[in-house]
């Protein structure tokens, strides 16, 4: 009998393996009204929490708002693997005034499982 990790009677649906969030180098977005997108390197801060970093002052800042969804398209590590957009969200905006990213700001990302891509209009592009 072969042990998939799942509770007794549930099956696993997804065609491809989950992702791990180091598995990310970078992620991009648009906001609505921006012509450009913005690209940003995620740190992983800690276990399951990942980031990026914002400086103070730039213009992004006053556009993200702790609850915001954006669907997200992740960088992967390995160059020949390519992207994937995911749906996020912010969880939190945090200032580091003193430690090793003084002048800027942690913004704290969730990749929302369960949430498919489909549901676009729920996101902000």
């Amino acid at each position: 009998m072969q042990h998939n990790g799942l509770p007794h009677g549930m099956v696993e649906r997804r065609s491809e393996p989950r992702k791990t969030v180091d598995q990310y180098y970078s992620v991009e977005f648009f906001i609505e009204g921006l012509e450009v997108p913005y690209q940003f390197r995620i740190w992983n801060m800690a276990s399951k929490s990942m980031c990026v970093l914002v400086k103070e002052g730039s213009h992004i800042l006053s556009l993200l708002k702790v609850g915001d969804k954006l669907n997200m398209k992740y960088y992967l590590g390995d160059s020949m693997a390519g992207a994937e957009y995911r749906p996020t969200a912010i969880r939190h905006i945090t200032k580091d005034d003193n430690g090793r990213f003084k002048g800027h700001y942690l913004v704290g990302l969730e990749i929302l499982a369960g949430e498919e891509e489909t549901d676009k209009e729920k996101l902000k592009n």
